[in-house]
Formats: structure tokens, sequence, C-alpha cells
């Protein structure tokens, strides 16, 4: 594995079970406990109810492309090899209301677009750390 450049996630208490998880290969969620809704970012309060209560979830990684923008400049030198490549929300298949921010990989930039199926994948950037992305799903339409 060669050195990481890129800026790396700073896991804090609310968000140390969700890198852990991605270190398996796996997105989890929180739900909230009281109103059943599944919340992202992770937070300690739903921002629904208000409830402290809440679990980790496991979710299928499937979405749908919402927005998305192709980066042509890089603006930090580390990208620069990157270019260009595409910054989504993606929206979970799981709720409308968990919308995740990532790059899309496995395919060029000019296939991605709104309403793209796509699946999560991880990057495995240093031992400590693993990235989520998403790819297209397989049968996705390409533009």
């Amino acid at each position: 594995m060669t050195t990481y450049t890129k800026p790396l996630p700073s896991p804090d208490p609310d968000t140390k079970e969700f890198w852990a998880a991605c270190q398996k290969h796996k997105l989890i969620i929180q739900r909230c406990l009281s109103c059943k809704t599944l919340r992202w970012p992770p937070r300690p309060n739903c921002p629904f109810c208000t409830s402290p209560k809440m679990q980790w979830e496991g979710v299928s990684g499937k979405g749908t492309v919402y927005s998305y923008v192709v980066f042509r400049r890089a603006f930090l030198a580390s990208f620069a090899k990157d270019i260009p490549f595409v910054m989504a929300i993606v929206e979970l298949e799981e709720s409308p209301r968990v919308r995740l921010l990532s790059n899309i990989v496995g395919c060029a930039p000019e296939a991605v677009h709104i309403g793209m199926r796509v699946n999560a994948v991880y990057e495995d950037v240093t031992p400590e750390v693993t990235l989520f992305k998403f790819a297209p799903a397989a049968g996705a339409q390409a533009r």
C-alpha cells in the first residue's frame, strides 16, 4: 500500500462505529428507536423527534444518484491525478431521507447521471481507514 496523501475522515464519538463498519466493507446507518427513522449524518439525537435512543443498522449500499458534479480541476494537489472525478449525493434505497456524499467510480464521468443506480464499494486507503464510494449497479443505464 502506498502512502495515502488525500484528506482522511477523523472519526468522533458519533461516527466511529460507521467508519469501523466501513473497514469491514459494510455500510451502517443510525435508526432512531423512538420514531424508527433512518438518519444521516450520525448524531447524538434524532433530528425528527429529538430522542437520544438509536441503533446502528446495516443497509444494502444500493442507491440512486440524486445529484453530482464532475471536478475538472484539482483544488488540492493530492487530487490532481484523479481529474476528472465525480462527487455525488447518493440517495439510499432504504430511505429517501438518507443521502450520502461520495465518489462515483468504475465508469467515465460522462456516464454518470441523475437517477443512475449505484452500489457501495470500498477502498482500503490505509490500514486504519476504509472509504466508501459508489459504482454503477449491474445493468445501470449509461449515457
